[in-house]
């Protein structure tokens, strides 16, 4: 497989993971805020199919032609970042995919040396390959799955890419409190000294 194939599939793989933090929420516990800044689930969803959009579109001169209106100049701060009432579940999941078609369509037909300039980025840094920006997105769409996967925890327990997930070991509810109050008590023995 070449590098630019392992990209992709480093990015489609993320791409549905944060997707998948959607499943089996009603509307209020996708929308809900789980931190001050106002993180959630259905914007994160929304932010990072707009960010791609940007960065796989317009960045090697192939806009998607879809309107944003939170990413207009005049849009209130963090607009991106959640979405409103009338912004339904399925518009936002439709903008995801539309996004990722969008994308991949790039990231086919171009090469991996593909030169694009990311217009909002400082001059020193704003011409950029195609490798770049698939290195970009993969740790942009990396970073807002960690959150959603801690969002979701906090939402519902679900942890981790399900519950196979080779990478969390398997525990019972009772094997879990036993665990969390092990960890809580080293951070309160770390923390008197």
């Amino acid at each position: 497989m070449d590098d630019k194939a392992i990209l992709h599939r480093y990015l489609k793989t993320r791409r549905a993971q944060l997707l998948a933090k959607l499943d089996g929420l009603d509307e209020y516990a996708v929308r809900r805020p789980m931190t001050p800044t106002g993180t959630n689930l259905l914007g994160l969803v929304k932010h990072v199919a707009s960010v791609e959009l940007g960065y796989l579109g317009e960045v090697f001169g192939r806009p998607s032609d879809r309107d944003l209106p939170w990413l207009d100049d005049n849009a209130e701060p963090d607009a991106d970042m959640w979405a409103t009432p009338a912004e339904t579940r399925a518009d936002i999941i439709a903008l995801h995919r539309f996004s990722a078609e969008h994308s991949d369509a790039t990231i086919e037909a171009l090469a991996l040396d593909a030169p694009g300039v990311v217009p909002w980025w400082p001059e020193e840094r704003k011409h950029v390959t195609l490798q770049q920006i698939l290195v970009h997105m993969c740790a942009e769409t990396a970073q807002h799955l960690g959150h959603a996967d801690i969002l979701r925890e906090l939402i519902d327990g679900a942890a981790g890419q399900g519950p196979n997930d080779p990478n969390l070991p398997a525990r019972n509810d009772a094997e879990k409190t036993a665990h969390f109050a092990r960890l809580e008590a080293a951070a309160h023995e770390a923390g008197a000294r």
